[in-house]
């Protein structure tokens, strides 16, 4: 008969309880499979959750797991998290904690130990490496912090690219973030059903370098769609295909114009036109919107201002405003008069629910004065990274030559598709469908806000597009709605800090395009609840 009694082990790794048995007299140890599931024991809570949040992170999720828990368990060594000395807890603790098998962990420890992050002791454990850069501690990570933030020995040129902020766009689509298409609803399938037969027909030829001015197919397909749909003069040779609109504006600020030159912009204005031409080093001269679009005659008043304009005609952002004809035409005029640029970005052009779509610029302008910039980012999918710019046939080759100093080409696989798409009628009955899907959508949101947002804001409900302008009528401030919509988990984007002359009143945009209808209305309760938690009465 055994009697068991059970006994703490006190080596310094042993995350074990040991069985001290007695069997027909004889003592045996017996260290039965039990680990501890509290690792923080060694990591704290916090550092636990850091890992755990690295492995579960969308951005991480193409490497295998075991390099994931590495790299975590490095960050929190590098950022002084973890100190020299300090031990590890053992692959077996760690291995139940993050729910993953020890050869994983193991794995993990086996590559910090290569890379000297680490050091393992035979019968002890693995503990953090004593090296000295890391010895500062979180010290030497808030002093590379600061130092990440600061621009030190840049250009002058640098210096204004890094000024300018860069264009930061929404990982994950959250109500009510502007400008993000309905993604759940593309035919995933017909795509890779399409992009099979490319590799079938092409081979590894669609693998190489391309055309930098892209596909022969995919330009083609391009100036058909541009010239029916938006009354464009375009053709095949006069199309340049790029990765975005983001391209086109930063090719246009920076081939067309020197820095100190200035350039007529909107105002409000398009924060990725405004930061395009800021790194360029170019003066933006804002000029008022009203309903009709930009206001020409300030333009016309003082002509020899600016060498260039920027306009989104079709539906101004972010006010929505369309450029009426008569203002469209005296731009036309004013361009060619002074040899002056007409950039058009036709955002959003295809969405337009009331009425029929005015004719692009581009279309209008005899002269050739005008560079129409298009992207397929908003009518099929962001990841595509896809757009394109119709040019004046003096710009093609100039133009052309400068993208290959920038990227290359786009990817000739993802052009061949999408030509494809084009050609077979799929792309015009995506826009359809979509079309009628975020028609109901801007709807549902106007009446959303109607019932339960109407004492704090007034929304200026859009002919087209992708979001909805709504302007502050309660004592909050701007910054303060914002705030608080982000922490109840829903995304606004100011109106202020659109306004070039500071002069426009406080409000925000709120896309609706990306989001079902259940969606935005879980998201206006929220706002509602957040607003009414920080509203000032009026006195």
């Amino acid at each position: 008969m055994a009697a068991a009694l059970p006994v703490l082990c006190k080596a310094a790794d042993c995350r074990f309880v040991m069985m001290r048995l007695t069997f027909n007299s004889q003592m045996v140890c017996y260290l039965p499979p039990l680990v501890s599931s509290e690792p923080d024991q060694l990591f704290r809570h916090s550092q636990l959750e850091s890992v755990k949040a690295w492995i579960a992170h969308p951005a991480n999720a193409a490497m295998p797991l075991h390099a994931r828990i590495q790299r975590a368990i490095r960050q929190l060594i590098v950022n002084g998290a973890l100190m020299p000395g300090k031990p590890l807890p053992a692959s077996r603790a760690l291995a139940v904690s993050l729910d993953v098998s020890r050869d994983t962990i193991e794995a993990a420890y086996s590559q910090l130990h290569a890379e000297g992050f680490i050091e393992r002791r035979v019968g002890s454990g693995s503990f953090v490496a004593e090296m000295t850069d890391f010895s500062a501690g979180r010290r030497l990570s808030q002093r590379d912090a600061l130092a990440r933030n600061q621009a030190p020995n840049l250009s002058k040129r640098g210096n204004d690219m890094f000024r300018s902020g860069g264009v930061r766009e929404q990982l994950i689509p959250r109500p009510f973030a502007p400008g993000l298409p309905e993604t759940r609803s593309f035919p995933i399938q017909l795509w890779e059903r399409l992009e099979r037969q490319v590799l079938k027909e092409t081979g590894t030829q669609a693998l190489l370098h391309g055309n930098p001015q892209g596909t022969e197919p995919l330009r083609r397909a391009i100036a058909d769609y541009v010239n029916l749909e938006r009354g464009a003069r375009a053709t095949a040779d006069r199309v340049l295909v790029l990765t975005s609109s983001q391209q086109a504006l930063t090719l246009c600020a920076n081939m067309l114009l020197d820095a100190g030159d200035s350039i007529f912009i909107e105002d409000p204005v398009y924060y990725g036109a405004r930061r395009a031409f800021d790194a360029a080093g170019l003066i933006p001269v804002p000029v008022a919107v009203d309903w009709q679009g930009i206001v020409a005659e300030h333009i016309l008043e003082d002509p020899f201002r600016a060498k260039a304009v920027f306009l989104t005609p079709s539906h101004q952002f972010p006010t929505g405003a369309t450029l009426a004809l008569d203002r469209r035409l005296a731009l036309i005029e004013w361009a060619s008069r002074h040899q002056a640029w007409i950039i058009e970005d036709d955002y959003d052009s295809e969405f337009r629910y009331t009425g029929k779509p005015t004719a692009c610029v581009q279309g209008l302008d005899p002269h050739d004065r005008t560079i129409y910039i298009g992207t397929f980012t908003k009518s099929l999918f962001p990841g595509l990274r896809i757009g394109y710019i119709v040019l004046p046939p003096q710009l093609v080759k100039p133009m052309t030559t400068a993208r290959t100093l920038l990227d290359g080409h786009t990817a000739s696989l993802a052009q061949l598709t999408l030509a494809r798409f084009m050609e077979g009628g799929h792309f015009g009955a995506h826009i359809r469908t979509m079309r009628n899907i975020y028609a109901e959508r801007l709807e549902v949101l106007t009446r959303l806000v109607t019932t339960h947002l109407s004492e704090f804001i007034e929304p200026r409900v859009p002919i087209g597009g992708l979001q909805m302008p709504c302007l502050l009528t309660c004592e909050i401030s701007e910054r303060a709605a914002i705030d608080a919509a982000r922490r109840v988990g829903v995304e606004l984007l100011g109106l202020s800090p659109l306004h070039a002359s500071g002069t426009g009143r406080a409000g925000f945009l709120m896309g609706f395009a990306a989001y079902t209808p259940a969606e935005l209305e879980s998201a206006v309760k929220k706002l509602k609840t957040a607003f009414q938690n920080i509203k000032v009465p009026v006195v």
